[in-house]
């Protein structure tokens, strides 16, 4: 149902399984790399602390992938880039099917921060949502102290023709306190409007 690969300008993007990563070096980035602990501050998960944690997480990720209920993507950067082909983080998307609606998100290793890759898997998986499965709405949030990633999601959001929708109070659980989300959108149609636009 879902593309195994994408490519896109700097990027390659894999499905997350056993068959395209490493366990150990899947556990690995996720409990000890440089930056985790700033990396998880504001997600809904936390630096993994067993090996078999982080196998589960993947095994999860396949069901999900065969269930169409969500997909999650591998990054690497392609062979011009410095640390070609390497793990340099994760993004995907989850599923809202009875509202016709996709949800990213996106998180890289600490190393590859400043590259602008955050937009270009975005517009991406823009592609996919709107091209291939013809959804009508691309949705992101950010935690709102997270402003490095308010400053990303603002410059795609606003390239592809997009919106900042508003507060989400009290949206996404932690392990001890829940955060309130800023969620910002993408129509289909304002998606082709500005592609077309560009075009001309």
């Amino acid at each position: 149902m879902f593309p195994q690969v994408i490519e896109s300008e700097r990027i390659r993007h894999e499905q997350l399984c056993h068959a395209n990563i490493d366990v150990q070096e899947f556990y690995w980035v996720c409990a000890y790399d440089d930056g985790i602990e700033e990396i998880t501050r504001y997600m809904p998960w936390t630096p993994h602390e067993t090996m078999r944690e982080s196998k589960k997480f993947i095994d999860q990720t396949e069901r999900k992938w065969e269930d169409g209920e969500s997909l999650k993507y591998i990054l690497r950067p392609k062979a011009s880039e410095d640390g070609a082909g390497e793990f340099a983080g994760l993004t995907g998307l989850k599923f809202k099917w009875d509202r016709r609606t996709a949800v990213q998100w996106i998180w890289l290793r600490k190393r590859f921060w400043g590259r602008s890759y955050n937009g270009e898997s975005a517009h991406s998986l823009m592609e996919l949502v709107f091209e291939e499965l013809d959804l009508d709405l691309f949705a992101v949030t950010h935690a709102v102290e997270n402003t490095k990633s308010q400053q990303a999601i603002q410059r795609y959001i606003e390239a592809a023709g997009g919106q900042r929708d508003g507060l989400l109070r009290n949206w996404v659980p932690h392990e001890d306190y829940v955060s309130d989300e800023v969620r910002y959108t993408v129509s289909q149609e304002q998606w082709r409007a500005t592609r077309e636009s560009t075009e001309e």
